[in-house]
């Protein structure tokens, strides 16, 4: 089906339609009428129209409602969709909006990025789940990484309406916010706009409906964040990263909507891939994605996944991108599979470069994602904070795509080697690390318990020599572990992705300060990098990559627990004494089930700055742990039911 359907024609469904949007059905009924009964009158009805022609050009509200339509930056206007032409074009003959009935909820529903007084919502309202085909957004005069100018203003004649409201989950259902958003297939359909008004660190429904109907959404639940001085007992996040779509089903993410012992989810990347895989769940379009309108319809293909849209449509996400949002291995000017060269232009790149296939991405990702856009003049950034009472500050980096410095590629990792310690290297660009190291400080200034890093790929150097993590920066990697000590800023929690495995590691700046395996002390702080959620591990049986994960422990002073056969996420536990994390496997993602593995418990006690010891309690169900024991259970909950049995599966993916 195509994504736009044809445009209908006539003037007077065209005054009817108007009409209904100002609720004018009197003056409809009065000028149609006269202009049958009097000759003399004929020209009311065309009167009529500049009277709501006028009416709407004046009030766009309800188009800017619309985060989608608004400049990522507040600062630099020009950089949004001009609102009066979204109208001109609406008013245009012929330009009759859907009836509701010919619209759907084609994606469910999404919140994210929690402040203490609002949350973002999104959905989709859309005649089909196919996404639109223009790539006007993306070319000629429009501004890097915008979210369009006026010129782009030309996919769709027929805007669509949707209201949205907010209730408190434990009340009497009385709306707490309300709006009403316009969207077109200039922006894919999407809707995202900003729920205002609200109370810290509450509980929320909220709901779509498509105007003048009764077609809603489902109904979400969100949170608002608390307040920065807010004292609180707890705060949960549930983590995820690499969601690879033919690989598996996307279990871990339906088993935590299921258990619902988290505030937020914590997304670190990896959210979609960009390849061509086939299978019982091939991606779509069947292709490497490069354009905007193949990101678009690999966001939307994600998206159909029963246990992703679960998990949207009950929490609030906090996301940021890892490579394969982009292109796998990415870097500031370029990937692993495109490089910034003439030659790879024409043979890799389907004549599509380096920047625009950057810039495609970027923009479906805005659309697809609940995420604000950063009002501080940079448009591709997604590096932000969040202050989660005075317990946790939450510390949100882009160590991919921002200004990274080159990373290793396949075919130049001897360089990558040779150069991996100079000072000039950076994972983030000196922007984004001097606000990090701020951040840092500030956040121990104003006592917060905990700082949370959430980063895309591992910190501690617990992965050993790999030059694709902070250990091809190492002047980056060092540079951040001197403001720690320096600073004396302790109880640091990095949070981490990217591997496909299970990593916990103690930080400490191994070489310049004293440190002890064994106990830990002299330490900065922790890191807890998780699996996939359905992306590849370490290949089967168990027992061999049991045995690989205690030869990592051996060889690694700093790391403490590794297991990558099983695919899941950790929940992370903050309070003022302790952190406690639980790590969770999925024992197959080959089909759809809420089966779930409990694979190891950790401890950071306040102040230590390091794994409480004995590491895991000295008893792990999978991989190795420092100085304990390996149980292999395989006692396993249906999250369904509740229901616990001992049970094991012959293949981890889909064939």
């Amino acid at each position: 089906m195509p994504s736009v359907l044809p445009r209908r024609q006539g003037i007077k469904p065209t005054i009817e339609a108007l009409c209904q949007r100002l609720g004018s059905q009197q003056l409809l009924h009065s000028n149609l009428t006269a202009s049958t009964k009097d000759k003399n009158m004929k020209l009311l009805p065309f009167l009529g129209l500049v009277g709501l022609a006028s009416s709407l050009a004046s009030n766009p509200i309800s188009f800017e409602n619309n985060l989608n339509y608004q400049s990522p930056s507040r600062r630099h206007e020009n950089l949004g969709i001009n609102i009066p032409l979204v109208f001109r074009r609406s008013l245009k003959r012929g330009a009759v909006p859907y009836k509701p009935s010919e619209l759907q909820f084609t994606h469910g529903v999404a919140s994210g990025d929690p402040y203490p007084d609002s949350v973002i919502l999104w959905t989709r309202v859309a005649p089909s789940a196919a996404s639109d085909k223009s790539n006007v957004t993306v070319e000629g005069t429009v501004d890097l990484y915008n979210h369009e100018t006026e010129q782009y203003i030309k996919a769709d004649a027929n805007p669509i309406c949707a209201d949205w409201k907010v209730w408190e989950a434990k009340s009497d259902g009385s709306t707490v916010a309300k709006g009403t958003a316009y969207t077109t297939s200039d922006i894919d359909f999407t809707i995202k706009v900003e729920a205002k008004g609200l109370k810290p660190f509450t509980v929320y429904n909220y709901q779509f409906t498509i105007c003048n109907s009764n077609f809603t959404s489902p109904v979400g639940r969100t949170k608002t964040s608390p307040s920065p001085a807010d004292n609180l007992d707890v705060i949960q996040l549930a983590v995820f990263s690499c969601s690879n779509y033919p690989n598996g089903y996307f279990n871990a993410y339906g088993n935590a909507a299921r258990k619902d012992n988290h505030d937020y989810v914590i997304h670190l990347g990896d959210y979609i891939y960009e390849g061509n895989q086939g299978g019982k769940r091939a991606h779509a379009p069947a292709k490497t994605i490069f354009t905007l309108y193949e990101y678009r319809t690999r966001h939307g293909q994600y998206r159909t996944d029963p246990d992703l849209l679960l998990l949207a449509q009950n929490s609030p996400w906090i996301a940021t991108w890892d490579d394969h949002e982009v292109s796998n291995n990415g870097y500031r000017d370029g990937s692993s599979a495109l490089n910034n060269t003439e030659a790879s232009f024409r043979a890799d790149g389907r004549m599509i470069s380096v920047d625009q296939r950057k810039m495609n991405a970027v923009r479906a990702y805005f659309e697809w994602m609940p995420i604000r856009q950063v009002d501080l003049d940079d448009n591709l950034r997604v590096w932000r904070s969040f202050k989660l009472g005075n317990l946790v500050d939450l510390i949100i980096l882009d160590t991919r795509n921002y200004d990274r410095s080159i990373t290793s590629l396949g075919w130049n990792d001897a360089y990558i080697e040779l150069i991996r310690n100079e000072a000039s290297r950076s994972l983030m660009g000196s922007r984004q690390e001097n606000w990090f190291y701020r951040q840092l400080s500030e956040s121990a200034g104003r006592n917060a318990t905990w700082r949370i890093i959430g980063s895309q790929v591992i910190f501690s150097g617990a992965e050993g020599a790999g030059t694709d993590t902070w250990g091809g920066y190492l002047a980056n990697r060092n540079r951040t572990l001197k403001h720690l000590y320096d600073e004396n800023i302790g109880n640091n929690i990095f949070l981490a992705g990217d591997s496909h495995q299970n990593w916990v590691a103690d930080v400490a700046w191994v070489g310049k300060r004293n440190y002890s395996s064994s106990t830990g002390v002299g330490a900065i702080g922790v890191e807890f990098a998780g699996t996939a959620v359905s992306s590849n591990g370490r290949a089967g049986p168990i027992s061999s990559a049991n045995s690989a994960a205690k030869t990592r422990v051996d060889q690694n002073a700093v790391l403490q627990w590794q297991e990558g056969y099983y695919r899941g996420y950790f929940l992370l536990s903050a309070t003022r004494e302790k952190i406690t994390t639980q790590f969770f496997g999925s024992p197959t993602v080959s089909t759809r089930n809420a089966w779930e593995l409990p694979l190891a418990n950790f401890t950071v006690l306040s102040g230590q700055n390091s794994l409480a010891r004995p590491v895991a309690g000295a008893k792990v169900e999978a991989g190795f742990a420092n100085g304990g024991t390996t149980t292999g259970t395989n006692l396993t909950l249906n999250t369904q039911t509740g229901k616990w049995q001992v049970i094991g599966f012959d293949n981890m993916y889909i064939s």
